[in-house]
């Protein structure tokens, strides 16, 4: 997502006065990066939960009795919960892509570590 220039408009008396015309792009401390940033970030749980409603993806349980966790994100980190196997690696895949693809961000490959988790009832 590319923002090239920005208007800012300051209401008085609950009408648009004159515009302010950034002169320098976005910059740290401008308060629209911040807002752009989540309402990006906010598309990938979004398509995560719609593929658990749609019951292509199934959330792993932490504990008995909680429900069950498929994501958590931090500032530059996302975990991903999941059950292998079943298709669900291909429907997440397909998830970043489409995620990649709406978003502009990218996914590091680099950095994509997979954590395969077995437990007793998988043996």
């Amino acid at each position: 997502m590319s923002v090239e220039s920005i208007d800012y408009f300051v209401l008085v008396n609950n009408k648009p006065g004159i515009p302010i015309i950034s002169g320098m792009g976005l910059d740290q401390g401008d308060p629209l990066p911040p807002y752009m940033f989540i309402i990006c970030v906010e598309g990938l749980p979004s398509l995560i939960r719609d593929a658990e409603e749609s019951g292509v993806i199934t959330g792993t349980s932490i504990c008995r009795e909680v429900p069950l966790v498929s994501h958590m994100l931090f500032v530059d980190d996302c975990f991903l919960f999941f059950k292998l196997g079943e298709g669900q690696t291909q429907v997440m895949k397909s998830i970043l892509v489409t995620y990649e693809a709406t978003s502009g961000q990218a996914i590091n490959l680099p950095k994509l570590e997979i954590f395969v988790v077995v437990t007793w009832s998988q043996i």
